[in-house]
């Protein structure tokens, strides 16, 4: 039976009714050229474009995997949030670049940089990560929560988890296809306060049930608060020393996340993410003008330090009530008999939460902060999907396409990416966890395109030849490492022999496999370019910091002022603090 009482879903209605109207206020506006449709007509403010991209990023991987996490391994993944500090990076080092350039994605700023080859590189990858990544778990993450509120509901033989999907799919896809950016970018700020309000009454009840912070530290002991404990095993001195254990291969094999990797791969991770992938930065793109952006920008990184707290502490808090034994249900869904967590069973740590300690009415309030969260991340990357395709392909295969037809083909891609992407749920299902699976992916495929993005900016001398040998090399490799991967993750039992190539493959740490991707391509890069022709400095004029006139340095001059300089400062205080005070 549900967990939802009537007040619950009168008010999850009322959710919805408010997003379809929103939406609807926001379709009826103009949206008949490609710049209305794909980049809300360059009109968004700072807090609608900070508010679209928090939204955009906090949706399946948080709700399910990140407080799985939590529940698993304490705040050990609070690394990852705590990279806000990207976000600064896209404010004051690549926002200039962008929207000195008028692009709509960030493949063609390649091309404006390097070539047109290596835009269509780097759209065939964008598209094919998106499936791998954003769509699948955001389809997945909604069949979760689905299948932990409403476990008995079932129409026409599909059982909740395959219902919460489509449902998910269907209404997001409706709004996103009809009304474009300024439709996702709109209701993307409201679900963001849905969202906030949702996850901070999580937290709040769940510290009540618990008995307080003190009782959930005595509970789950010191260790799940230190965010260095779980990067050094036992017997280790000081966090900063090598990982090694008993076995001559644990420096690189090693199931937990050793400093190194972390240290070196988790930014790599985060600067492509925040600061060069599509998803995030059309937001950025849409703003009225740098400064809108870079503020937008700052906005986003205060409100990225929040899922430290409303995701990963509620992961813990369900832990702690399943080892406590507080709340049997949680307890039998998260334990096994001899009391040890199951795992997998873990990243249904937050809707639990939701639906074992909330009053009736507040659990509605959550719920549509839930939908909210899926719905956003969902709606986010079918435009950023729909915008590839049509720019980056279909208008560059049909040139003379009207402005209203490339539109109509930007809505039909949404639907398109969303049936390969549900192709893709077995292989996240066994995959040791969500959020795992995610960050594997990404570490696997962002090593060259933050290479060629970040060295193509601070470095005037690299050419279109070390941009295409890069990607390619750095792709093939990625690509390579996920086919050996896949088989393991998809069919049961399956299992390379010990000792081989593909079982070291396999087995390698994925970050430490990053990293090695990461070398290669600099190296590559490096090697090709200096071994070609310049570019032609004229051409890439803007582009890079070494051709930057006195006229492009004045403007972006005038774009900032103390305001921007103190919110970025406040940003790096409350990452340290955060820092200081998880270490145990």
């Amino acid at each position: 039976m549900s967990t939802l009482a009537t007040v619950d879903w009168i008010v999850i209605a009322g959710y919805f009714c408010i997003i379809l109207g929103l939406a609807w206020w926001v379709i009826r506006q103009k949206n008949d050229t490609t710049t209305d449709y794909f980049l809300a007509g360059r009109h968004l403010g700072w807090l609608i474009v900070g508010a679209s991209i928090f939204a955009s990023n906090i949706g399946s991987e948080h709700l399910v995997g990140l407080a799985g996490s939590g529940a698993t391994d304490g705040v050990a993944l609070a690394h990852y949030e705590l990279h806000a500090w990207c976000l600064l990076v896209l404010g004051w080092v690549m926002v200039p670049f962008y929207m000195r350039s008028k692009v709509f994605t960030m493949p063609e700023f390649l091309e404006r940089r390097y070539s047109p080859v290596a835009r269509t590189i780097l759209s065939v990858i964008s598209l094919v990560a998106y499936v791998l990544t954003k769509i699948a778990v955001g389809i997945f993450a909604g069949g979760v929560v689905f299948s932990v509120l409403m476990p008995e509901l079932s129409i026409m033989g599909l059982n909740s988890f395959w219902i919460g999907s489509i449902l998910v799919i269907v209404f997001t896809g409706i709004y996103t296809v009809l009304g474009g950016l300024r439709a996702v970018a709109y209701t993307e700020a409201l679900q963001t306060v849905i969202l906030v309000i949702g996850s901070g009454l999580v937290l709040v009840y769940g510290l009540d049930a618990i008995g307080g912070w003190a009782q959930l530290k005595a509970v789950v002991g010191s260790e799940m608060f230190n965010l260095w404990k779980p990067l050094v095993p036992d017997g280790m001195a000081s966090t900063w020393a090598p990982v090694r254990t008993s076995s001559e291969m644990a420096w690189y094999f090693n199931d937990q996340y050793p400093w190194l990797s972390m240290l070196f791969c988790a930014p790599i991770i985060g600067l492509w993410y925040w600061t060069t992938d599509q998803y995030i930065v059309q937001r950025a793109l849409g703003a009225k003008n740098e400064t809108e952006a870079r503020r937008g920008s700052i906005a986003a990184a205060v409100l990225k330090l929040l899922p430290v707290f409303i995701f990963i502490i509620p992961g813990i808090i369900t832990f702690a009530l399943a080892e406590t034994g507080q709340i049997a249900e949680i307890q039998n869904a998260l334990l096994d008999s001899n009391g040890e967590l199951i795992r997998e069973n873990a990243q249904a740590a937050f809707p639990l939460l939701v639906a074992h300690i909330l009053p009736v009415g507040i659990r509605g309030i959550v719920v549509a902060g839930l939908l909210a969260a899926l719905m956003s991340s969902l709606a986010g990357v079918f435009n950023a999907s729909s915008t590839l395709f049509t720019m980056d392909f279909y208008s560059r295969l049909r040139p003379n396409a009207s402005q209203t037809h490339l539109v109509w083909m930007g809505r039909v891609a949404t639907v398109v990416m969303v049936v390969i992407g549900l192709a893709w749920i077995p292989v996240i299902q066994g995959g040791r966890g969500l959020y795992d699976y995610l960050q594997g992916v990404q570490s696997y495929l962002a090593p060259p395109i933050f290479v060629v993005f970040f060295l193509g900016v601070f470095n005037k001398r690299l050419n279109k030849e070390g941009c295409l040998s890069a990607l390619l090399v750095g792709f093939a490799l990625g690509l390579f490492r996920l086919a050996v991967d896949t088989p393991v993750a998809m069919m049961d039992g399956f299992a390379y022999d010990p000792g081989s190539f593909l079982w070291i493959i396999n087995n390698i740490f994925f970050q430490y496999y990053s990293l090695a991707i990461t070398v290669i391509c600099i190296l590559v890069m490096f090697a090709v370019s200096y071994a070609t022709a310049p570019p032609v400095y004229e051409q890439i004029s803007g582009l890079t910091y070494g051709t930057l006139t006195a006229e492009h340095r004045a403007e972006s001059r005038r774009s900032w002022d103390w305001r921007d300089v103190a919110a970025s400062a406040l940003v790096l205080v409350l990452i340290l603090a955060a820092y200081l005070y998880f270490n145990g």
